[in-house]
């Protein structure tokens, strides 16, 4: 014990004085940035509610990159698209990394691909996710989304008092029958989900600045794992989810094997191993990756479509005739209208830019010393691009930022403008852009155009409109403050041609 503790403290010692040097080196090379506190830096600066209203904040006052140090940890924020594409895109080698994350290795060992490290796995499992969830391999799951997004605005029109429910076990149910093939989610209590939201909150947990010490004081991990209870923690957690995570999986596996065809991502998996190269275990691992980065952001975008509904009714009315030009009142729409409604596509798109559900992008981290601008960003730092304000460059969207226009994403004669280009930044940058943003978009566009067809979106009579800025942060989560609002049907079929079309969703789901 008394070795430990000397070479702990020496440790101590010597990663202190390695900071001081490392302060005294780079100082008069870094870019600005606010004034920061010795050794702690900027950390408790930007321990609030919505850093990035802050860090918007000092990148008016400061400029495009910003530089924060975070208890000796580099910290470089990116303001704009330029700054943000030249590094993270351009020079995409030197930013393909993650920071590191002690607690996050224990809890995951490298398996969690979207907060892995750089590596063969890490490349593998990329691969394996941007083959999956291609453009043309979302195909497959057309349907799903199209079924969902009927119940979805069902359950709307039923219990309006729920849509925040509603939209979260939509978000959940279209992807657990993607990735395991499983039936329509009835309860965001049945116990798969419990379990899967308690891994995403431990996840969310572990990325946190400074909710664990020794992301501030690397040496701790030195301590034996009966003097850190957060390091034994993390590895009994490892241990339980991989385990229930494997059992998932090779639950589809088995029927699988067993002569099953419905599509799902575990199912293509496993009918496939040699191609993808990866284990049972990384397998699982790879699934639930997918599920932890599309469930909230998802439902958050469509918190933010209800309310940018409310908020501009103008633009919800000219959807709606869109729709009814194109879809007409006897059906449902469907994937092959999706081209033809560019003013609900732009509405997408425009939500978005406007209202991003992660406004700060993950971090990257980078691999060697670089210079940009004049400006030294060391080696390690972290790299984050403040999606918040690139999706408010005034450069590249115009100065009514704060304005929701879905016009900006269109042509003089209603077409959109670039067909390949998001007309946002909120899917990320560089070798970590979003894997998933072709189905995020199609789960989106047929939810919307669903929910517009068949209601109208209004606040209750005699209530507060909410305002337009209201915004709650819920960790790295950007979602609307609570409110209120009514669906009601928009023409008589619509009540008719729900109903049924719900009523064979649920039975062809039978099981």
């Amino acid at each position: 014990m008394l070795g430990s503790t000397s070479t702990f403290v020496l440790s101590l010692t010597c990663f202190i004085f390695i900071l001081l040097l490392l302060s005294t080196k780079y100082n008069n090379h870094l870019p600005p940035g606010p004034p920061h506190l010795p050794f702690i830096g900027n950390l408790f600066q930007t321990k609030i509610d919505k850093p990035w209203h802050l860090f918007d904040q000092w990148g008016k006052e400061y400029g495009p990159i910003v530089y924060l140090n975070f208890a000796g940890q580099p910290v470089i924020i990116l303001n704009t698209l330029k700054a943000a594409t030249d590094l993270l895109h351009h020079r995409a080698t030197n930013y393909r990394n993650r920071p590191r994350n002690i607690v996050m290795n224990y809890l995951t060992r490298g398996l969690n691909f979207g907060s892995a490290s750089y590596g063969e796995l890490w490349r593998k499992m990329r691969r394996t996710s941007e083959s999956l969830l291609s453009n043309k391999s979302t195909i497959n799951y057309e349907h799903i989304l199209t079924d969902r997004s009927a119940l979805l605005a069902h359950d709307l029109l039923k219990n309006p008092l729920q849509w925040s429910e509603h939209l979260t076990r939509y978000s959940a149910s279209l992807i657990l029958t993607i990735l395991y093939d499983d039936p329509i989610l009835k309860s965001l209590n049945e116990p798969s989900v419990l379990m899967m939201n308690e891994f995403n909150r431990k996840i969310a947990e572990a990325h946190s600045p400074g909710a664990y010490l020794v992301e501030i004081l690397p040496v701790l991990d030195f301590l034996p794992k009966s003097l850190a209870k957060w390091k034994r923690d993390a590895d009994e957690d490892f241990l339980q989810y991989s385990a229930k995570f494997e059992e998932k999986y090779m639950a589809v596996k088995n029927r699988k094997l067993n002569g099953e065809q419905r599509p799902s991502i575990s199912a293509t998996l496993a009918d496939s191993p040699s191609r993808y190269d990866l284990t049972d275990q990384e397998s699982a691992w790879l699934v639930v990756a997918l599920y932890s980065a599309a469930l909230e952001t998802t439902a958050s975008t469509l918190s933010w479509f209800l309310f940018a509904m409310i908020q501009f009714p103008a633009v919800q009315q000219k959807a709606q005739q869109e729709i009814d030009e194109i879809v007409g009142h006897g059906r449902l729409p469907s994937f092959s209208d999706i081209n033809q409604l560019h003013y609900v596509r732009a509405v997408i798109k425009e939500v978005l830019r406007w209202r991003p559900p992660l406004p700060l992008s993950l971090p990257h981290t980078s691999v060697e010393d670089d210079y940009y601008d004049g400006y030294l960003i060391p080696k390690g730092s972290t790299c984050i691009a403040n999606t918040w304000s690139i999706n408010r460059d005034p450069s590249v969207f115009g100065q009514d930022v704060d304005d929701l226009i879905p016009e900006r994403h269109l042509t003089d004669n209603g077409k959109l403008r670039d067909e390949r280009s998001e007309g946002h930044f909120s899917f990320g940058f560089g070798t970590r852009e979003c894997v998933g943003r072709h189905i995020a978009n199609k789960s989106l566009i047929i939810a919307v155009a669903t929910i517009l067809w068949t209601s109208s979106i209004e606040p209750p009579e005699n209530s507060v409109i909410p305002d337009v800025n209201d915004e709650e942060g819920l960790s790295i989560l950007s979602r609307p403050y609570p409110f209120r609002c009514l669906f009601t049907y928009r023409h008589e079929e619509a009540e008719m041609v729900l109903k049924h079309a719900c009523e064979n969703i649920l039975l062809a789901d039978e099981r």
